[in-house]
C-alpha cells in the first residue's frame, strides 16, 4: 500500500462503495493489510464535479497496529482523523490537484505548529502499447512531518503506472494495474501491483 510516495503497508485489501447524483458523490474507502501489523484505514469523501472542475472534503481515519484508536473519537488534539480539502481541474491531457489538511491529526512544521500539510499533484494519462498509462508528479509546498518530514518544498512522488482490462469471458474483464513510484524527499522507491473486481 503506497500513497503519495509513502509506504503505508504491505499486501492490502481495499474495498470501496460510492453513491453519486448530478456530480455530487459520497464515497467510503477502506484498507486492511494481510499482515496483522499493518494499519487499518477508513476514508469518507464528499465530492462535487462539474466539467473538469472538482472539489472535495475527505475524512481519513487510520488505526495503527497496537494503538487503542476509536473511530468516533474527535478530540481536538487526540483524534486519529485527518480532514483534508481538495480542489482541482482535469484539462484532459493533464489533471492538477491541490490538497490541504485543515483539521485533525495533521503534521507539524519546524516550529512544532500545525503545518496545514499540503500536497500538489499533476497527472498525465496516455495510451501506449495497448495499456492505459498515468505519469504523476507530486510535491509538498512547505515544511511538514506529515509527508516524509519535509523541511520545505519537496518532491515526494514521481510515478508511472499502467493498467489493462484482461478479458476473461465475453461479459467479464479483470482490471489489473502496476505502478513504479520514486520519492526523492525520502530517497525511497516502490513497486505496486493490484487487481480490481
Amino acid at each position: 500500500y503506497e500513497w503519495r510516495g509513502q509506504d503505508l503497508g504491505g499486501v492490502s485489501i481495499q474495498p470501496s462503495i460510492s453513491i453519486a447524483y448530478k456530480g455530487l458523490s459520497l464515497t467510503a474507502w477502506g484498507s486492511v493489510g494481510i499482515d496483522k501489523e499493518d494499519a487499518k484505514e477508513i476514508d469518507l469523501t464528499l465530492a462535487y464535479e462539474t466539467g473538469g472542475f472538482s472539489i472535495s472534503v475527505t475524512d481519513y481515519w487510520m488505526a495503527p497496529y497496537g494503538e487503542e484508536t476509536k473511530f468516533f473519537h474527535y478530540g481536538a488534539h487526540s483524534t486519529a482523523h485527518v480532514f483534508e480539502a481538495q480542489v482541482g481541474y482535469d484539462f484532459g491531457a493533464l489533471a492538477v490537484n491541490w490538497y490541504t489538511n485543515f483539521a485533525g491529526a495533521d503534521g507539524v512544521n519546524e516550529d512544532g505548529d500545525r503545518a496545514y500539510s499540503s500536497y500538489i499533484s499533476a497527472i498525465a494519462p496516455f495510451s501506449l502499447g495497448g495499456l492505459e498509462w498515468e505519469a504523476e508528479i507530486g510535491a509538498t509546498p512547505w515544511a511538514t512531518d506529515y509527508y516524509a518530514n519535509t523541511n520545505g518544498f519537496a518532491v515526494c512522488d514521481i510515478s508511472l503506472g499502467a493498467s489493462k482490462e484482461i478479458k476473461i469471458t465475453e461479459s467479464y474483464s479483470l482490471p489489473v494495474f502496476a505502478k513504479a513510484t520514486f520519492n526523492p524527499a525520502s530517497d525511497k522507491a516502490y513497486f505496486t501491483f493490484g487487481i480490481s473486481f
